[in-house]
């Protein structure tokens, strides 16, 4: 028990951490730059990649076996499909004239980071039953991801008019679900090897479509150039260096 609370207190603060560190640049740099967050989009979704193929899917086969595993990938990417079809897409840089439509886009941002933060949290739950380290990696790597989310979510609230302590109290209250998904995720891994060989099946297909889905074309569509291809290989190159040595 004493695990599970520690591990969804890890996924807590990487939600609310990472949303936050994004709100406080949002803030404090105007205008962060779009190639820079391009760059780290790219970046995050690289690493993802390597942690998911390297560790995430392999973890899932040796925990139980190639049909729970597939099982748990297959499950794990509809549900982020059924949620991309429910709740609007939403991009890095959002323009409007009037104020109050910053506000609302700003809501529905938050409102689809949050959905979106609940299975990145059973991602880091069930990681960290299977492997402290690999768990801790991907925590890390989300919370690194949370970063522009939580520019994305920001930037309209501040323009819209929003006051300071709000928008860092809505864009905190968006990484919440992460906590929830790492109790989730570490509760379910504990059942039994069957249960979290589909676990992290379950984190491995709803990662693989955050990438593909959103995180690339992210990076793409946030920058020029090829910010987005270069953070994207060298967020690769990284994960597999860092699998390499922890």
């Amino acid at each position: 028990m004493n695990d599970i609370l520690r591990i969804s207190l890890i996924g807590l603060a990487a939600g609310v951490i990472g949303t936050g560190s994004g709100t406080i640049i949002a803030l404090f740099v105007k205008n962060p730059g779009k190639n820079m967050l391009s760059f780290i989009l790219g970046f995050a979704g690289g690493i993802m990649l390597a942690i998911v193929l390297n560790d995430l899917l392999p973890e899932a086969v040796e925990a139980g076996n190639f049909v729970t595993a597939f099982t748990g990938l297959l499950v794990g990417t509809i549900f982020i499909l059924l949620l991309d079809l429910k709740m609007p897409h939403f991009h890095f840089f959002e323009t409007t004239e009037e104020l109050t439509r910053f506000i609302r886009t700003g809501t529905i941002l938050g409102l689809g980071i949050a959905m979106h933060n609940l299975p990145e949290g059973i991602a880091i739950g069930a990681s960290y039953v299977a492997s402290p380290a690999l768990g801790f990696t991907l925590a890390l790597t989300i919370a690194l991801h949370n970063i522009p989310e939580g520019i994305a979510m920001a930037c309209p609230l501040c323009v819209g008019g929003m006051r300071t302590r709000w928008v860092l109290l809505y864009t905190a209250m968006a990484g919440l679900p992460m906590g929830l998904g790492a109790l989730i995720g570490s509760s379910l891994g504990t059942v039994s090897p069957a249960m979290l060989s589909l676990a992290l099946g379950f984190a491995g297909g709803a990662m693989l479509y955050i990438i593909f889905g959103e995180l690339i074309p992210g990076a793409q569509d946030s920058g020029s150039g090829h910010a987005g291809t270069f953070g994207a290989v060298f967020g690769t190159i990284a994960g597999i260096l860092l699998l390499s040595v922890i």
